[in-house]
């Protein structure tokens, strides 16, 4: 999920990321093992959408897929040992703002999906970052059935992605299983003084053969105690990828109509096949109060090296994903969701500059 209906929010105040990141790139380069990158990808699509409503009209027009640039500044140090700092920020190119399309209504140093840290890592004991990233539940137990290219990617989880004022650390890999801890500053649900709980996450995964299991505990607070569980298996043979996500809620709320009600879950099931420069994937979910029942087709042909042309259909029961013509999460077609066929293109670049 991108950022849904509930009280975890970032906020407005001079971060301990953009500190560090700026305190790293005044770091001089001259005569140490320093590199410098910028990336990113440009992504669009052109979408003709359904809503689920009796009161509004189909529409066709443009979406910004996810547009973003980046720069990412590394230096190696001895024994293996290496640190970077990365910024990203996105851009939407339909309403030709630097912002996410998603999340319109914030600014660009707002935005849940910028990404602002600096990183640690060390061969022998794992690697650290703190700032704003992704959280290693997704990475863990989300990221298995979220393999679209569209904008109507990464909904059917309950999970929030990225977090602000985190710190991370990810262990090494101990022949396939590894495990993850987050605390992040405020990034938890509304307690009963109106302020902001913190968030914490353990997270565990295993890979053999193929094969990953991936396990994750969010602890988001609040005045309702909420947390999550999740648990995801996905294994590849040969041209088929196949992976299924369970996610449940633990909560003081009672009542069936609000997201996060105690005993709420999300159930997913993904398959892809990718033969040559062509794929095809399908993905249906059930996900309580966050899209209902979910179902998404795709198929992406790889150009070349850069540039991917993808098709896709989504429909959700519920609103989650669907949204008004160019407009973002605000706009959400929250009780009755929708369809919509799209097809678009994504273009990825990289530019070393020392």
């Amino acid at each position: 999920m991108k950022y849904k209906k509930n009280d975890c929010r970032l906020y407005r105040n001079i971060s301990l990321s953009k500190l560090l990141l700026l305190s790293f790139l005044w770091i001089p380069v001259t005569g140490v093992a320093y590199e410098l990158e910028a990336f990113g990808t440009i992504s669009t699509q052109v979408e003709s959408v359904s809503p689920g409503t009796k009161t509004d009209n189909d529409y066709t027009n443009f979406r910004d897929a996810y547009t973003r640039v980046a720069l990412k500044l590394g230096h190696e140090l001895d024994n293996g040992v290496s640190a970077f700092a990365l910024l990203e920020l996105p851009f939407d190119t339909v309403n030709m703002e630097i912002n996410n399309t998603f999340d319109q209504d914030r600014t660009v140093f707002d935005s849940t999906e910028r990404l602002a840290y600096i990183q640690l890592n060390l061969p022998a004991y794992g690697s650290i970052w703190v700032g704003r990233g992704w959280e290693p539940y997704y990475s863990s137990v989300s990221a298995s059935v979220d393999r679209f290219n569209s904008y109507y990617r990464g909904y059917a989880t309950y999970s929030v992605l990225r977090v602000e004022q985190a710190i991370v650390y990810s262990s090494p890999d101990f022949d396939g299983l590894n495990f993850g801890l987050m605390h992040a500053h405020k990034n938890g649900y509304k307690k009963s003084n109106g302020q902001y709980d913190d968030r914490n996450q353990l997270t565990v995964s295993y890979s053999i053969k193929g094969t990953k299991l991936g396990f994750g505990f969010t602890d988001a607070g609040g005045e309702n105690s909420q947390q999550l569980v999740g648990v995801s298996l996905s294994h590849k043979i040969k041209d088929f990828y196949i992976a299924a996500k369970y996610e449940r809620h633990s909560s003081d709320v009672t009542d069936k109509r609000f997201y996060g009600n105690d005993g709420s879950d999300a159930m997913n099931f993904y398959v892809e096949y990718k033969k040559g420069l062509h794929k095809i994937n399908g993905h249906i979910a059930k996900v309580d109060n966050f899209g209902g029942d979910i179902f998404h087709l795709g198929y992406e042909y790889q150009y070349d090296k850069h540039v991917k042309l993808f098709a896709e259909y989504y429909q959700e029961q519920t609103g989650s994903a669907i949204t008004h013509e160019r407009k973002g999460f605000a706009d959400t077609y929250w009780r009755e969701g929708g369809q919509a066929l799209l097809v678009g293109f994504s273009f990825d670049f990289s530019k070393k500059f020392f």
